[in-house]
């Protein structure tokens, strides 16, 4: 007995081949299908193991919950870490920086120190990245506003208009570094500063 004529695209991979041959007379495809490639199922029957899926990955992401590793040393009394577990301690450390740039630029040097006063006050308890950040930038502008200060004390004479000025400059130049370098995460070390507060 043959068998009928299959549309193409049927029953064989390329509809211009022929079947196979079968032999002692049996059914194409055989009674029982193919065996699958690969030797599957596995010895002994019955499924994969039940809930497990595919194995466990090597690598991938660390587990959640650390945080950023502390760096090494110390800065302020404190490790600070490398970087900001999120964002909002980017804000408070860009609020210190920056806010004490602008305060001093508005008030020539003698309010700088406010803004990161602030920042210290309100996350510098909850972050040791806020409170580095904060430390840091409130000893540059107290140090630059007590500059400042002298410099109107002496403005009678002719060398305080020449320091209140100076003064203003690197108190805003200054925190416009640190707060592009807290951005980026990195904590930065202002020079010229007395360190009062730790």
């Amino acid at each position: 007995m043959t068998e009928p004529p299959r549309p193409p695209g049927e029953g064989y991979p390329d509809p211009n081949s022929t079947p196979p041959p079968t032999s002692g007379g049996g059914a194409y495809p055989p009674a029982g299908g193919y065996p699958p490639p690969g030797g599957y199922p596995p010895p002994g029957g019955g499924y994969p193991p039940q809930g497990g899926g595919y194995p466990p990955q090597q690598g991938g992401y660390p587990p959640q919950g650390g945080g950023y590793p502390p760096q090494q040393g110390g800065y302020y009394g404190g490790a600070a870490p490398a970087g900001f577990a999120n964002n909002e301690e980017k804000t408070w450390a860009m609020v210190a920086h920056l806010g004490g740039a602008a305060l001093a630029f508005f008030s020539t040097a003698t309010l700088g120190w406010v803004a990161p006063l602030v920042a210290l006050l309100a996350k510098g308890n909850q972050s040791p990245a806020v409170r580095a950040h904060a430390v840091a930038a409130l000893n540059f502008q107290i140090t630059w506003s007590i500059v400042s200060i002298i410099g109107w004390a002496t403005a009678c004479l002719v060398i305080g208009f020449v320091i209140w000025p100076i003064a203003t400059l690197i108190a805003i130049i200054f925190g416009i570094i640190a707060g592009v370098k807290s951005n980026e995460g990195q904590l930065y070390k202002y020079p010229l500063t007395i360190n009062m507060i730790k």
